[in-house]
């Protein structure tokens, strides 16, 4: 197997917050191989786009790491200075953000912040970065990438915006793209359409993906591999179809329970998870799914869950999962 083009390694990482501290992430290991799709799922609050934020040091100012390392190509990121992070921005790392909207100056035209996300390309004139920029835009699939250009990002489509952050974010060609929930504000259509897009972009750049979604049909149609995040942990990592079709955690079987695709018969309501994330400014002592799991034990309540090895590329921390 060849060296991981992105690794998280024990990352613990909390937020300080009046009378305390938030224990966001905790234990964190995975990595990222070149070219592979890896998918980080879970709900709300467990954790996820923290986590993208660390991978690129994007993190809020009231953000500590407590332990842990990020490495890209093998460099530790978090022991670079200042500037050259910023420099590792864009170059070698880029992120896709949830809403588009905001990630692009509002006074500004699209055009000159494509330009301007090319300022670490050295020894390329300004007319140069303008060609690549609205090559690109074509590339991602706005049929006039010369008006598109000349717009503000309010002129804009939802669509063509999140097309415009994808073409942004590959502009540098980077090694590894984070895409934090890239299509929750879209409709169906358009989901799909960004979706088969970055498949595409994929297989074209050979880039590394790490995509951030609640949306498990997303992950089935995009991801070579999963990680199933609960209460700021990686309590499940598989292939994707193996998670799928045998997953083993006893939260990664509920979540997927949730998936109204899984939903055979007419219902009048929904699945859902009873119960709700343990408070994570006091973690529990044992495992933190153990008050909504049908399966719990009293060591569960009290004891922290081993990682168990369940087969190649495999994992679940859990003590009820069998090797």
């Amino acid at each position: 197997m060849t060296n991981p083009v992105l690794s998280v390694e024990n990352l613990s990482l909390r937020y300080r917050v009046p009378g305390g501290s938030l224990q966001v992430l905790r234990d964190v290991s995975l990595s990222v191989q070149p070219g592979e799709v890896l998918g980080i799922a879970g709900e709300s609050g467990c954790g996820k786009s923290t986590l993208a934020a660390a991978m690129i040091d994007l993190t809020g100012a009231n953000a500590e790491r407590t332990a842990g390392t990020i490495r890209l190509s093998g460099r530790d990121i978090l022991s670079l200075g200042q500037a050259d992070r910023r420099r590792m921005r864009g170059r070698d790392v880029a992120m896709v953000f949830q809403d588009p909207m905001t990630a692009f100056s509002p006074v500004l035209t699209m055009g000159s912040q494509l330009v301007d996300f090319q300022c670490n390309l050295d020894g390329v004139s300004r007319r140069e970065k303008r060609n690549r920029a609205r090559a690109m835009l074509a590339r991602v699939g706005l049929s006039d990438p010369d008006l598109a250009m000349a717009r503000f990002p309010h002129e804009l489509s939802g669509g063509m915006r999140q097309r415009a952050a994808i073409a942004a974010a590959l502009l540098m060609r980077p090694a590894v793209l984070i895409a934090d929930e890239p299509t929750t504000a879209l409709d169906v259509t358009m989901e799909a359409q960004i979706i088969h897009l970055l498949r595409e972009l994929q297989a074209d750049y050979g880039c590394a993906i790490v995509i951030v979604t609640h949306h498990l049909g997303v992950i089935a149609e995009l991801c070579d591999r999963v990680a199933v995040m609960y209460a700021g942990q990686v309590v499940e990592e598989a292939p994707v179809d193996a998670l799928y079709h045998d997953p083993r955690h006893p939260y990664t079987r509920a979540l997927l329970a949730c998936d109204p695709a899984r939903i055979e018969e007419h219902t009048g309501r929904l699945p859902a998870i009873g119960g709700r994330l343990p408070d994570l400014t006091a973690p529990p002592p044992g495992c933190a799914f153990a008050p909504r799991c049908p399966l719990a034990s009293d060591r569960c309540r009290t004891l922290p869950p081993p990682r168990v090895t369940i087969g190649p590329g495999r994992a679940a921390l859990c003590h009820e999962v069998a090797p």
